[in-house]
């Protein structure tokens, strides 16, 4: 009788990824059906991850004695900050989710741009070729992102197909773990 702790770690992985896959690929499904409405519920997610987070750090302030006072205080502002961003969330999910929605799209965009000119300024010889091509693509799609709002829809939209390919992947990853345990048995 063997102790081998192997097959339990497979049992394990596949049902992790069997879990993870449906999960992911449910997500991107419902993305790609009604994305405005999967972006609101993302957007309340991190209004209650807002109020959670900032009662905890109130909490922290006012629990914590061994901490110096000017820290418990800055703790309890903290909490109190990210409780009424919370809420002002809350109140109004359609605005707060376009507001995320063109913040992101901005970071992004500026961030492409960013890594278009820092690849351009630091080529090496090896591979000067692939190197231009991808500044050049990062700063076209960094502007493009910037200046054209249907990018943002289609962003959310390749997200929830992602999801969608990359859940049915570990499904299938899943099944085909569980064949070759079969198999070794």
């Amino acid at each position: 009788m063997s102790t081998s702790p192997l097959p339990r770690i497979a049992s394990g992985m596949r049902t992790f990824l069997l879990v993870a896959g449906i999960v992911t690929a449910i997500v991107g499904l419902l993305i790609l059906i009604w994305p405005a409405k999967t972006a609101a519920v993302g957007t309340a997610i991190v209004a209650v991850y807002a109020i959670l987070t900032g009662l905890v750090y109130i909490a922290m302030g006012i629990r914590l004695g061994a901490m110096k006072t000017w820290l418990r205080v800055l703790n309890v502002l903290l909490g109190l900050l990210f409780v009424v961003a919370g809420i002002v969330a809350f109140s109004n999910l359609a605005e707060t989710t376009v507001f995320l929605a063109i913040f992101v799209a901005v970071f992004i965009g500026i961030t492409w741009i960013v890594e278009g000119v820092v690849a351009l300024t630091t080529m090496s010889a090896g591979s000067r070729g692939w190197t231009i091509f991808f500044g050049i693509v990062s700063i076209l799609a960094g502007i493009s992102l910037l200046f054209s709002p249907m990018m943002i829809a289609f962003l959310w939209l390749l997200v929830g197909a992602a999801a969608l390919a990359i859940g049915i992947v570990q499904i299938i990853r899943a099944i085909q773990l569980g064949r070759a345990d079969k198999a070794l048995s």
